[in-house]
């Protein structure tokens, strides 16, 4: 019987020439990301921003959210968000930090309880102050710049530099890309989203690895091959393991955007995002920045040579 490839095993498709639109591109989309970026922010979320969140669930099987609306607008706090969450009967609501320090929040919380009393049964209170929303964006921004960081020690002592640079070009693209979505979308940009950036790092990372692993090998075994067949001829190898990957983990993370609801509603986009732009980045930009970058065959190849006899004792 016959095994089905999902990808053919002959398949040579020539990826290096699209390179000269791929470059552009891929720049074009950056400017285009950090523009948006600049121009409408982030929608933050009250993990950065301070709030309070709560999310109620009413004893009956329905409620008006109209009416629940309402009914918080005329306590006074401002601005305020309401939105069915998940259930007829279930909402969160999104209240605004107030003045006042962190006494104003928990006040914010009692004033709720009294005027909804006993008819809902609160499912999840959360209080967030600014001191605290300030330290989660800084240990945000901390945790992403250090990944990057580790990820360029680790790929420079494992390869050459030449992949290292490569492969952290790959992983930024990928990282202002997915701002650059959340700029354009407005979805909230909370505590999860930060995870979801690690995570695209993660797989980003693991895919530019195993092609860059075949890359060496190739490299050592086609010394006289122009760097630009060799690439595609990595490429194509791992194409079939690129593409499975991408399109069982698209199927679980399209599964659960479409029935997980709204709490992880963001993080399953961002997921679903970074997975394609991540797949893009491994083979048209960390694989053909390896040309730019000046690596040939020959130069891996005495490399090579020269570390071997360093290893071999005298």
């Amino acid at each position: 019987m016959r095994l089905f490839r999902f990808i053919p095993d002959d398949t040579k498709a020539k990826f290096m020439q699209y390179r000269s639109w791929s470059f552009p591109g891929s720049a074009l989309m950056l400017v285009a990301s950090l523009g948006l970026f600049l121009i409408f922010g982030l929608n933050l979320g009250i993990d950065f921003k301070g709030g309070t969140l709560i999310e109620i669930e009413t004893k009956t099987e329905t409620a008006d959210i109209g009416e629940i609306r309402t009914q918080l607008n005329g306590l006074g706090f401002g601005d305020v968000q309401v939105q069915e969450f998940g259930k007829p009967n279930a909402f969160l609501f999104r209240i605004v930090q107030q003045e006042g320090g962190e006494q104003a929040q928990q006040d914010v919380v009692t004033k709720v309880r009294e005027s909804f009393g006993d008819s809902v049964h609160y499912r999840r209170v959360e209080v967030v102050g600014p001191r605290v929303s300030g330290e989660l964006a800084f240990a945000g921004t901390i945790a992403v710049l250090s990944a990057l960081v580790a990820v360029l020690a680790y790929i420079w002592f494992r390869f050459e530099w030449q992949f290292a640079v490569g492969a952290i070009l790959a992983l930024v693209h990928d990282v202002v890309l997915t701002i650059g979505m959340f700029s354009v979308v407005q979805l909230e940009f909370n505590l999860s989203s930060i995870a979801a950036i690690l995570t695209i790092v993660g797989y980003s990372l693991n895919d530019t690895v195993v092609v860059y692993d075949r890359i060496r090998e190739n490299l050592r075994r086609y010394k006289k091959l122009p760097l630009g067949e060799v690439l595609d001829l990595s490429i194509n190898q791992t194409l079939s393991r690129t593409a499975l990957t991408s399109v069982t983990t698209l199927l679980a993370l399209t599964a659960l955007f479409i029935f997980g609801g709204p709490v992880i509603a963001s993080f399953t986009f961002a997921m679903i995002w970074g997975v394609i732009v991540g797949t893009y980045s491994s083979i048209f930009v960390a694989a053909p920045i390896l040309i730019t970058l000046g690596m040939t065959p020959g130069q891996r190849a005495v490399d090579t040579k020269e570390k071997e006899a360093e290893e071999q004792p005298s």
